[in-house]
């Protein structure tokens, strides 16, 4: 089983977060976080400031880790390891680009139903301010998750 290393930045404004609806490739027609492929040139942290600004042209000074999970679709040899930001404050202006359109949801009113669906398992914690661990297993399509654990840590 290979591994690729993935980024994903969550943006929230007092009682709001920043999702971009994916509009082509991988997870096309769910909202998601910013984020990406880490390149072989560069660190975690770097991949996740790279992907933010070329989804959706914002910069962020702030950002914590706060997760690390691990996917894996049924069928599939590759192992996604996504590792998890948060951040509070940015520079610039949420943009549309050719692979997301960005849009504010109330933190009350996340639109769970046309997400991955393993984003409600650990939103609350995100949204408690808790960092985590998980690991899910989904089928072929990425629909239903067949198998999944999920742990609330300390440190990351």
């Amino acid at each position: 089983m290979s591994k690729k290393l993935l980024t994903l930045c969550l943006i929230r404004k007092d009682d709001q977060i920043l999702l971009g609806m994916k509009k082509r490739g991988f997870g096309e027609g769910r909202w998601n976080g910013f984020g990406g492929k880490v390149l072989d040139t560069e660190t975690i942290k770097e991949a996740m400031h790279r992907e933010l600004h070329e989804e959706v042209g914002l910069e962020v000074q702030d950002a914590t880790k706060i997760g690390i999970l691990e996917f894996v679709f049924e069928h599939n040899t590759d192992l996604l390891e996504v590792h998890i930001f948060s951040a509070l404050s940015f520079t610039g202006e949420p943009q549309e680009t050719e692979e997301m359109k960005p849009q504010w949801f109330s933190i009350n009113n996340i639109p769970f139903d046309t997400m991955w669906a393993d984003d409600k398992y650990w939103f609350p914690l995100y949204l408690a301010g808790k960092k985590f661990t998980g690991k899910f297993l989904f089928d072929t399509n990425g629909d239903t998750i067949l198998k999944q654990e999920l742990n609330e840590v300390e440190t990351l």
